[in-house]
């Protein structure tokens, strides 16, 4: 069911406070990203959430979780079982290969659905440049986070006269697709890993 009710009750229970407003909209980030966005996107174009307190959340709430993905892997690094693997010859080559392209892969990982979790957990468990990676998932999230928001923004504008029932059954479309291209880059993902390993076990 397309606006998650949980995520509805969150903000709607939030509203008429600004600072429990902005932290649950941060919360709601946390659980399902994309969502929230669209969701905030169209409350703000019905003058339910204003404009400034939105996108400031928004954007908190979205770099914040980046930085957990990576410090995830960071923690899984400093496990006795998985520490030896941070320089093994096992990760070797694509220890070579992110370096070669961090900054790319960091970026554009912000716009492939289902890419961002493994890439920015990878990079901790690596120990890669930490504030490299803070500054390109900022300049990522600026753009993919306020062109989506403003999508959203847009949508619910137009559609503001619209029964609600109607105007949501196009965002759950929208939403699907993002949800089918992510489980799409996911299977990829794994078929370049299995190749990976296959290489590495010849």
């Amino acid at each position: 069911m397309f606006p998650p009710p949980f995520l509805i009750h969150l903000i709607d229970g939030a509203i008429g406070s600004s600072v429990l407003l902005s932290l649950a909209i941060i919360l709601g980030t946390f659980v399902l990203e994309d969502p929230t966005v669209v969701i905030v996107g169209v409350l703000a174009s019905d003058g339910v959430i204003s404009l400034p307190l939105a996108i400031v959340s928004l954007y908190t709430g979205v770099i914040l979780g980046d930085i957990v993905f990576y410090y995830i892997g960071w923690l899984a690094s400093t496990h006795p079982k998985l520490h030896q693997y941070v320089d093994h010859d096992y990760v070797a080559t694509f220890r070579a290969w992110l370096e070669s392209r961090y900054v790319l892969t960091i970026f554009s990982a912000r716009f492939i659905p289902g890419s961002r979790f493994p890439t920015y957990a990878a990079s901790g468990f690596l120990r890669s440049p930490f504030s490299t990676f803070v500054l390109t998932a900022i300049v990522a999230t600026s753009i993919w986070t306020t062109v989506l928001f403003f999508i959203s923004y847009w949508f619910g504008s137009v559609t503001g006269e619209w029964f609600a029932k109607e105007r949501w059954i196009i965002a759950i479309v929208f939403i699907l697709v993002l949800f089918l291209v992510a489980r799409y880059n996911l299977l990829r993902l794994r078929k370049v890993k299995q190749k990976g390993t296959d290489i590495l076990g010849a």
